[in-house]
């Protein structure tokens, strides 16, 4: 699952003394970079925005949509030290007054309580679930979920929205079964994601909406009899009604909070990846008849793909926790930073050639550096792991039963959706060769 803002969080260290060489050195004047942020929402061309920020101003003043300052960081390494320097905080983004990229669609606790989810005792629990090896999720239950699909679209024939007839029904499956919720209302849950998951300069009367409602859905599985419960949320109430440790802490709330937020961002990662993954292929034939040829080399070419498509919409953010210096830039405490993930996954300093897609570039005895879009540091994507089977066995699935995949229409006919934290295609129609 690549990266979001909802990334789960561990907690920090107190802030450090601002007193430090850095907070005594000049500040950097810094103009607003002339670009329009958000950068462009169409998922198949890189910004140009990022090459030219990134040799001329790795760190640069920009406006976000609620008219607040922020820094973009577009350099790979400057990302990297921002996204592992623990003075930088993603807890702190939902504190009140802080700068912000875009308005709150969920409610502010809800950031805090994934940001306490490991002095809760969750994290490891949370991590297990997630586990493509312990969890309930193995890599052989989600191909015979890939087939049956697939099954279901060969049966309807070509075209089909690879989206609603794949990608949402087979991630929200996933989901659902480490989660412990039905299968069969994972497209309900899914069906309002796009109001938690929408940009806005300000917040509006629906705007935690289907918040409201999934989590109202969710607290009633929490609140089940333990007979009727499976997955994370049986793990989670297991540990919370623990006579070995002191439960207070937790509460059916938190639980609820905590299965809501992850299965929120964990559909929405994965479905969107899958979809950007997919549509590279298509558009490297030549690459994709290679990697159906060589099946084992699906992990290393899921590497590359996370790498190098665009489904993370807006930089990562994170708020100054006191005074550091990022490059030459020195960042202010309280200042709202944003990693430009796409900037960074395609620094030249870091990838040789990052507009080619490379499917040895993260194989046996590679040197490359590891791409940023599961982010770094302490702040991580608990499904990495997962995150990666999930799109090795979907994608070895279609190249294996509709050979000759590709697209329905001329790619710069496709419709992304605008004022959402990720890059989506509204619908992704293909074709493949009849068997």
């Amino acid at each position: 699952m690549a990266t979001t803002s909802t990334e789960a969080s561990t907690p920090e260290a107190s802030t450090p003394e601002a007193s430090t060489s850095e907070a005594s050195a000049t500040e950097t004047e810094c103009p607003y970079a002339p670009v329009d942020w958000p950068l462009s929402r169409r998922g198949d061309i890189v910004p140009a925005e990022c090459a030219r920020l990134r040799e001329e101003s790795p760190v640069a003043r920009i406006r976000t949509l609620t008219g607040d300052d922020a820094w973009l960081v577009t350099s790979y390494a400057l990302s990297r030290q921002v996204l592992e320097d623990k003075r930088f905080s993603l807890r702190d983004t939902a504190l009140p007054g802080v700068p912000r990229q875009y308005a709150l669609t969920i409610p502010p606790e809800v950031v805090n309580t994934m940001g306490n989810v490991n002095s809760a005792g969750l994290h490891q629990e949370v991590l297990r679930a997630f586990g493509p090896r312990s969890g309930p999720a193995s890599a052989e239950w989600m191909r015979q979920r890939a087939h049956e699909l697939v099954d279901a679209m060969a049966e309807e024939g070509a075209p089909v929205d690879l989206r609603r007839r794949f990608a949402e029904p087979y991630s929200a499956a996933l989901i659902c079964e480490v989660l412990g919720l039905p299968h069969e209302e994972g497209l309900r849950l899914m069906s309002g994601l796009d109001l938690g998951f929408l940009t806005s300069p300000v917040a509006f009367e629906g705007c935690t909406a289907n918040w409201d409602k999934d989590f109202a859905f969710v607290l009633r599985h929490v609140r089940a009899a333990r007979a009727e419960q499976r997955g994370l949320i049986r793990r989670l109430c297991d540990l919370r009604d623990d006579p070995e440790r002191d439960g207070a802490d937790l509460t059916d709330e938190m639980l609820a909070a905590t299965v809501t937020s992850l299965f929120g961002a964990g559909v929405m990662s994965t479905y969107v990846f899958l979809l950007h993954a997919a549509l590279t292929l298509m558009r490297h034939p030549e690459e994709m008849e290679q990697l159906r040829r060589r099946p084992e080399a699906m992990p290393y070419a899921v590497e590359e793909l996370m790498r190098c498509t665009l489904s993370i919409g807006d930089g990562l953010p994170r708020i100054a926790r006191c005074d550091v210096r990022v490059g030459d830039v020195l960042v202010r405490a309280g200042e709202l930073v944003l990693v430009c993930v796409e900037g960074a996954n395609h620094d030249p300093e870091h990838f040789a050639e990052p507009e080619r897609f490379d499917l040895d570039r993260f194989g046996p005895g590679s040197s490359s550096d590891p791409h940023l879009s599961f982010g770094a540091g302490q702040h991580f994507c608990p499904a990495s792991a997962i995150s990666r089977v999930h799109a090795a066995e979907a994608l070895a699935v279609l190249l294996e039963r509709l050979p000759g995949l590709r697209l329905a229409l001329p790619v710069d006919q496709l419709v992304w959706r605008t004022g959402n934290i990720k890059r989506v295609p509204e619908r992704l129609p293909v074709l493949w060769d009849a068997g």
